[in-house]
């Protein structure tokens, strides 16, 4: 189990390194390009082999892309499908050149339309995906919280759409402020046992890939993304003791993306407070 974070890669992907050892995380988490915008930059050569050597040598684990925010394949708008399939293509591709595990991406909202509308839309989209960008990096379907008719927020939901991609390259991120969010107890052990079941049932637990390690500003079944510091939201940290002891995390990565405590992100702080529930849960590297 490695933690991570979150991390800028503010003036080339390989200065993520530094900045990623500065606090402490043993695993990365990055943007490619602004989340808030369109257009995608290439990587260059020398910046993507600049970031593989610095990660080899930092002995950090796996590395993983983040989509950007604007991202909906499963919206009627077939503007914004255009520009989704192009942006998630252009991004899984550079997951590919960092060597990194994966791309995470939020299934979006189906705008009011219900998923069995958008269905096969989605499906078919997430497939040209794959077609267009070879390689061994994963596509990954995030949790949702449920706000805003979001896809995603029940297990059953990610389960069928990622049955029908049909993909070796498929896998899937659990978001724990999400999670709780969506009506998943995750603070208890029972709740947690139980939310778990569901996922292998509907999903499968071999496609759990990556955790995104979040505490929560808002009540359980919320349906509302707000994300806390590990340890000051609901979830608190005995929540994420009991997550970390789980064993279908033993061998996943978990990335935060907390406010931070002198909100700049995730920062120091949050990673040692995590380090110290996985040493308290008795999980090492």
């Amino acid at each position: 189990m490695h933690i991570g974070a979150h991390i800028s890669a503010a003036g080339g992907v390989e200065k993520a390194v530094a900045r990623a050892q500065e606090i402490g995380a043993e695993c990365i988490q990055i943007f490619a390009s602004s989340p808030r915008g369109w257009a995608f930059k290439p990587i260059p050569d020398a910046s993507a082999k600049g970031f593989r050597d610095g990660v080899k040598k930092a002995g950090l684990g796996p590395t993983v892309l983040h989509a950007i925010y604007l991202v909906g394949i499963g919206t009627p708008d077939p503007e914004i499908v255009r520009k989704s399939v192009e942006s998630l293509t252009s991004h899984l591709r550079a997951a590919d050149q960092l060597g990194a595990l994966g791309l995470i991406f939020h299934p979006a909202s189906h705008r009011g339309s219900g998923l069995d509308a958008v269905f096969d839309q989605f499906v078919a989209n997430a497939r040209q995906v794959l077609k267009d960008a070879p390689g061994e990096a994963l596509l990954m379907l995030e949790t949702s919280a449920g706000m805003g008719d979001h896809i995603g927020s029940k297990y059953a939901d990610v389960g069928r759409l990622v049955k029908a991609i049909k993909s070796p390259r498929v896998a899937v991120c659990l978001d724990t402020q999400h999670t709780w969010a969506a009506g998943y107890d995750v603070v208890t052990k029972p709740g947690l046992d139980a939310a778990l079941a569901e996922f292998d049932r509907e999903i499968g637990l071999k496609l759990l890939r990556a955790v995104h390690a979040n505490d929560s500003k808002k009540e359980l079944g919320s349906a509302v993304d707000r994300h806390d510091n590990i340890g000051e939201g609901l979830i608190g940290r005995a929540g994420f003791l009991n997550i970390v002891k789980h064993k279908a995390f033993r061998d996943v990565p978990f990335y935060l993306e907390v406010p931070g405590f002198e909100g700049t992100g995730p920062d120091k702080k949050n990673v040692d407070i995590l380090k110290a529930v996985r040493k308290e849960a008795g999980v090492t590297r």
